[in-house]
Parts: structure tokens; sequence; C-alpha cells
């Protein structure tokens, strides 16, 4: 009976070290995205196409890949440093993306 108990303690370590694993692994990887902006790169607004933003697509969606329309002005795509405002975006006042959200003209 003793063998049965710290069979079942074991067990449970076991089992609870591997959560705490999966859980550091998640976390990691959901950090990820923050750590992929490098230096070299910038948000462009205005230029993903729908569903393909890197992140920030306003309110009622999550994060990337939640744009609900190409073009769209609240959400961003992390392109070249100093080629978002080259970058053609039929929908904002210029024509090309833009560093900061816009309204997105009609």
């Amino acid at each position: 009976m003793k063998n049965t108990i710290n069979r079942r303690t074991a067990t449970s370590y076991a089992s609870g070290a591997a959560l705490a694993l999966a859980m550091g692994a998640a976390l990691t990887l959901a950090a990820a995205p923050v750590a992929a902006q490098s230096a070299d790169k910038e948000k462009c607004f205005g230029v993903a196409l729908k569903g393909k933003n890197d992140c920030a697509a306003g309110p009622g969606t999550s994060c990337a890949g939640t744009s609900k329309v190409d073009y769209q002005g609240n959400a961003w795509s992390l392109v070249a440093k100093g080629s978002c405002g080259k970058t053609a975006s039929p929908k904002s006042a210029s024509g090309f993306g833009q560093l900061k959200e816009f309204k997105e003209k009609a």
C-alpha cells in the first residue's frame, strides 16, 4: 500500500512539472511577436490585406490575422524601416502606408 501512495505522489509531481513546462513554453511563444520586432522594422498601418495583419486591428479584434478588410487603417504589418511611406495603401489619404493608425477614406 505504501508503494502505491509513492507512485501516486510521483505521478502527481510529474504531471505538475509537465504542466509547468507547457505553460512556460506557451508564455514564451506568446511573447515571440514582441521580440520579432527588431530595430530594422516598423509598424505600418493600412497596408495589410484582410486577415494578414501582424497585430492591432481595432475594436472587436484580438490581434494577428484579425483585420476585417484590405488596407484597414487601424491594422498594421511590420515592414522594413523606411519603407512604410512607400508602400501602397489605397484607403489612406496619401495613398501610402502610415506610421500611425488612420480612418480609411471611402
